[in-house]
């Protein structure tokens, strides 16, 4: 089975902040992928931005390995989790334009999505905040 975690924050403004994601992918309990980007930064970049950009990459990751196992992608993201289920209405432009990308990524898998709260997912948030500070330090923010 495999578990992704995936977080992002926009700091030290939402919206308009620095927007970077963190992800964390295991198979039965070993780590097999870790990592973290900054989106960019400034006009258009949110919170949701930043969530929806991890997940992305969780999925693209998925696809290019071609992986078949029973799939779990947990998130403190109520919005993104609850909105890749279904359960929540897609209505702002940054959902329109992730949520079907990433089902397509993972289309004929076999996938469930978890909403988890902040604690458990702190691997993911720690590498988000490892993003930002890499961004800030490159950019001299």
């Amino acid at each position: 089975m495999i578990e992704a975690y995936f977080d992002g924050l926009c700091e030290p403004r939402n919206p308009g902040g620095i927007a970077t994601y963190g992800y964390a992918i295991y198979k039965d309990g070993q780590a097999i992928k870790k990592g973290c980007r900054a989106v960019g930064h400034g006009k258009g970049m949110t919170n949701n931005v930043a969530e929806y950009s991890g997940m992305l990459r969780v999925a693209e990751w998925l696809k290019e390995q071609d992986i078949d196992d029973e799939i779990i992608i947990k998130g403190d993201s109520q919005l993104a989790i609850n909105q890749m289920m279904g359960i929540w209405q897609i209505k702002s432009a940054t959902s329109k334009h992730f949520v079907p990308k990433i089902r397509k990524l993972l289309e004929g898998k076999k996938v469930k999505f978890i909403w988890i709260p902040r604690e458990q997912n702190e691997e993911a948030d720690m590498l988000s905040r490892v993003a930002y500070r890499r961004y800030r330090n490159a950019k001299n923010l």
